[in-house]
């Protein structure tokens, strides 16, 4: 008569065996592989400069001097001769406000309240 074994043991070391074999053929394998896919560039724009003149640039140094159309002006005197100037301006020019690092940042804000009190939409800031 033929006995039933209570307590069967799973014999799992040609499992590991097989496991171990799968990975190695992989890893040798998959480096191997390579993938290339052959997508097309939109060309871009060479000609595109930061000083083009659809651009107005309003520049402020580290002792709070603003420049703007070749000429100086302090941050008192600056929002009213800004306004004044373009007054007949064109709205949708871009505004590049360019600040020195060293000032406090409440300054540029400042330029940026007069640009956009005075109509402007679009004003970017520039890094250097």
């Amino acid at each position: 008569m033929y006995q039933w074994d209570e307590n069967p043991d799973l014999n799992i070391t040609p499992l590991i065996d097989v496991m171990l074999v799968l990975m190695a053929i992989f890893m040798i394998t998959i480096p191997v592989m390579q993938y290339q896919e052959q997508i097309e560039l939109p060309e871009g724009s060479h000609s595109l400069k930061a000083s083009d003149e659809k651009v107005i640039t309003v520049e402020i140094d580290k002792d709070l001097k603003i420049h703007y159309a070749g000429e100086q002006y302090t941050l008192e005197e600056f929002p009213d001769t800004f306004r004044m100037k373009t007054a007949e301006a064109d709205k949708s020019k871009a505004i590049y406000i360019n600040a020195d690092k060293s000032i406090a940042y409440e300054y540029v804000i400042l330029i940026l309240k007069v640009v956009k009190q005075s109509g402007f939409k679009k004003a970017s800031l520039l890094t250097l």
